[in-house]
């Protein structure tokens, strides 16, 4: 077991969607940092390893799929996970094609959703294998 539990970061712009998520998250065990914009998400992603993100595709700065491409660009071994207020099939396909995790349409189940987190964390590499 490690020290230092792995974080999740979640970015979503809708302050009660946000809360809601960290709030499942926390119960599960997981240790969430939230952003409520992705340019403060950017500036923490410089300095910090992230091995799961969990982003909404429609934000008002930045899309989730722009965000994507920075994460792919500067950080290709962390697995992605989207979420999503709409039903948007041609989104989830983009962004499935992009190499996302997972995808899901809120409101989703949380025991499905949890499950997929708790994947994609096992799937990321840990921080030494990142590094060879």
């Amino acid at each position: 077991m490690h020290d230092a539990a792995p974080v999740v970061c979640l970015v979503d712009d809708d302050e009660s969607v946000r809360k809601s998520i960290v709030r499942v998250l926390e119960s599960a065990g997981f240790k969430v940092q939230a952003f409520s914009e992705p340019d403060a998400f950017l500036r923490h992603l410089r300095m910090h390893s992230v091995p799961v993100a969990i982003l909404d595709i429609w934000m008002d700065n930045m899309t989730g799929m722009e965000l994507l491409a920075h994460l792919c660009a500067r950080s290709p071994n962390t697995r992605c996970i989207f979420i999503t207020g709409r039903e948007d099939h041609a989104a989830e396909i983009t962004v499935m094609q992009a190499g996302a995790f997972a995808f899901f349409v809120k409101p989703f189940d949380n025991k499905r959703f949890l499950q997929a987190v708790q994947e994609a964390l096992c799937a990321a590499p840990t921080r030494n294998e990142a590094r060879t």
